[in-house]
């Protein structure tokens, strides 16, 4: 990603253009007693939430904060200041946090089309990063971001939790180790569209909102106070419904247990219904068969078992939720002893394993390759809806084949004067 620069200059003017620009910095070596310092990009809902967590972690100081509403700013500095009883750095631009050295790492908790560009300018400025789920908005800006990572030797957690919650780890370790059977099918619970309508009339945004931020690289279009904060996500410009929202967390651990975390499905097909008055863009119901190797079904949608993930194998029904996790006609099997060779990372805290990671430049558990293929994972399914055409998914060469229109929905134009910027 990079900034049209006469137009940049334009627009802020020559010390505001120099002043983001990211200086590339070596990772800091920690010491053992050596706290992360992290700012917070988008603070609001989901972003509250991880603020209230690293506040409570005794490896990490949250340094500043950063909203393009001014209201939900200001909550956010009250919260950090009751917490640390300490002046706290607040910015509306991002990017003055990407140019500050005294920053360690950030967290990225905007609307899905704004996770692509703080995080690959974090990786330029020799940040980690924490971004939530859905890494990305379309395919390409996934690429582009792991690339970012790789090249600039940065730590990047994908906010997919569930890899440190014990009930979907075990659920993964119990098929991998073929306790299950041959798994014969993967049913994938995702909730439908809980959009608060009647749709409204655009209107002129509030004043505590910069609302040319909030759309950074979005289409220009005029405000609506329904299309932002958490509605966003009912939107194509800025999200993709329930599929990235709850399948980039349940579609992951599918991933997860198929050990396809540097791959994917073979075929997808998708149908959908939508709203009769357009309130909303995405489908409020919809219905995806992804297929994979081995003739393998996993079907993701609203008439799922609600929750969580249902592994039907030869030897019974494995069911994992946030709550629970169940194996009917042989619960035994939640008793059964794993083989070393079928286990996976242990991590029992998001948050941690990423800090952890930070001082031992290791990757996490949810790591930004693995982030990108579950995000594709799911931009495939709803391609698969929009089109209603089977997509043929190679998964190596990341390519649709024999599909021209679906291939070109991988990617998308960015608004001037941003631009996704590919091999930095």
């Amino acid at each position: 990603m990079k900034s049209n620069r006469r137009q940049f200059f334009a627009v802020t003017g020559a010390g505001a253009a120099a002043a983001w620009m990211p200086t590339i910095i070596p990772a800091r070596a920690f010491g053992a007693n050596d706290r992360v310092r992290t700012g917070h990009i988008g603070v609001r809902n989901q972003g509250t939430n991880n603020l209230k967590e690293l506040l409570k972690n005794k490896n990490v100081d949250v340094v500043a904060v950063c909203d393009v509403d001014s209201d939900v700013l200001a909550k956010a500095v009250k919260l950090v200041q009751d917490s640390k009883k300490e002046p706290i750095k607040a910015e509306k631009d991002f990017r003055v946090l990407l140019n500050d050295k005294s920053i360690d790492a950030v967290v990225v908790t905007t609307p899905d089309h704004w996770h692509a560009i703080p995080t690959i300018e974090a990786c330029m400025a020799g940040k980690d990063v924490y971004c939530e789920k859905p890494l990305s908005l379309f395919m390409t800006e996934g690429q582009a971001m792991v690339e970012a990572a790789r090249k600039y030797n940065r730590v990047v957690q994908t906010g997919t939790q569930q890899r440190s919650d014990k009930r979907f780890r075990q659920a993964v370790e119990i098929v991998r180790s073929g306790l299950l059977g041959r798994i014969e099918r993967i049913r994938v619970g995702i909730p439908g569209v809980n959009f608060t309508g009647p749709a409204v009339a655009d209107s002129t945004p509030p004043v505590n909102l910069d609302y040319d931020r909030w759309l950074g690289p979005a289409p220009k279009k005029a405000y609506n106070e329904k299309h932002v904060h958490y509605l966003f996500r009912f939107f194509w410009d800025y999200s993709g419904g329930q599929m990235t929202n709850f399948g980039a967390h349940h579609l992951d651990i599918v991933q997860w247990a198929l050990n396809m975390d540097n791959s994917g499905p073979l075929e997808i097909t998708g149908k959908g219904q939508f709203h009769k008055d357009n309130w909303y863009e995405v489908p409020e119901k919809f219905e995806v068969t992804y297929t994979y190797e081995g003739d393998l079904k996993v079907i993701a949608g609203q008439d799922q078992p609600p929750g969580g993930v249902v592994f039907e194998g030869a030897n019974g029904d494995l069911y994992v939720t946030r709550s629970k996790i169940t194996c009917d006609k042989n619960p035994d099997i939640l008793k059964a002893e794993i083989p070393k060779e079928s286990r996976v990372t242990v991590s029992d805290n998001h948050f941690q394993n990423w800090v952890d990671c930070i001082k031992s430049r290791e990757k996490p558990i949810a790591d930004v390759a693995i982030g990108h293929r579950s995000a594709t994972v799911c931009h495939l399914g709803n391609i698969a809806v929009r089109t209603g055409r089977k997509l043929l998914w190679n998964a190596e060469r990341e390519f649709i084949q024999g599909d021209d229109e679906a291939q070109a929905m991988l990617s998308r134009p960015y608004r001037e004067p941003w631009e996704l910027k590919r091999n930095i």
